[in-house]
């Protein structure tokens, strides 16, 4: 039989100009467990992309876990700000005024935050500046480029026609890549410009949070789909981070033939497998991990 779950919409923040919809189990939530937050994916609301982030929302409920998805200030149904922040430092700040909503709310001790690439990105940068995020859940981060990224990447795709067509008209995004890596090793300007989502993968100030986020203990579960341009190969987070001590601290889990976006139930529902395992081996959830049927069941 399924677990039961209900869900509500919210509006969070001091204006309770970001809506969000909060989904709990219909009985008492799991113990001490934390509350999950899913942050959006690009300029894609709080559904996620082919509802992947209602469907994750509604099986982590059915263990136990509050859940709270939401739309940064400007996205879905949610207002724009009007304090003129960047467009990085306002979805920081709406994920702030996202916990303390639900520290009032919900009281949950601890959090985890888990975002979708530009979401996993955002997660990262917040993550370990705010003692109540205990984990992050990053589907493919921003992953700084190594050597055997560039021979895989280029080995992949030379055989393609279009690659090389692109690369003539000067529209090659590796080789853009490449270049910005290699002004980042080189010239000492570069160091000095401020980190946004654009240039992540080559900052060194990446580096650096994530040391700041293991020191703090932050668990992460890192999740790599096969057809994703950030990343080519699965233990490209460690190698990118020669400096960061990870130890057990890391997951990595690598789910082979996933598109970017995770656009068949299969692959979805192999993601709410790998997350609620992986909550479960870290002791923040003691239910069973929902089956199939009701990963896909309504509420």
């Amino acid at each position: 039989m399924s677990r039961k779950i209900a869900e509500r919409a919210v509006l969070l923040g001091p204006r309770q100009s970001l809506c969000g919809i909060l989904t709990r189990p219909a009985g008492p939530a799991a113990g001490d467990a934390p509350a999950i937050v899913i942050l959006n994916t690009g300029i894609i609301h709080r559904v996620g992309p082919h509802r992947l982030f209602v469907l994750l929302s509604r099986a982590l409920a059915r263990t136990g876990l509050t859940v709270l998805r939401f739309d940064f200030s400007g996205i879905g149904d949610s207002d724009t700000r009007l304090d003129g922040l960047s467009p990085l430092d306002s979805c920081l700040a709406d994920i702030r005024d996202a916990l303390d909503w639900l520290e009032a709310e919900c009281t949950p001790s601890r959090v985890i935050l888990v975002g979708l690439c530009s979401g996993a990105d955002h997660a990262v940068l917040y993550g370990y500046t705010d003692p109540r995020v205990a984990g992050l859940v990053l589907m493919d981060p921003s992953i700084p480029a190594t050597a055997l990224f560039y021979v895989q990447y280029i080995g992949q795709r030379m055989a393609r026609l279009r690659n090389w067509v692109s690369f003539i008209r000067g529209r090659s995004g590796i080789v853009r890549l490449w270049l910005e890596h290699t002004a980042a090793a080189v010239w000492p300007g570069w160091k000095a410009r401020t980190l946004t989502l654009q240039n992540m993968r080559t900052h060194p100030d990446l580096e650096r949070i994530y040391q700041q986020s293991v020191a703090r203990g932050l668990q992460i579960l890192a999740v790599f789909t096969a057809e994703s341009t950030r990343q080519t190969y699965r233990e490209q987070i460690i190698d990118a981070f020669p400096n960061v001590a990870f130890r057990d601290q890391l997951t990595i889990e690598l789910i082979a033939g996933s598109d970017h976006l995770f656009s068949t139930d299969a692959h979805r529902c192999h993601l709410v497998d790998v997350v609620t395992v992986w909550l479960a081996q870290l002791g923040l959830t003691t239910a069973p991990a929902p089956s199939r049927a009701e990963v896909v069941a309504p509420p």
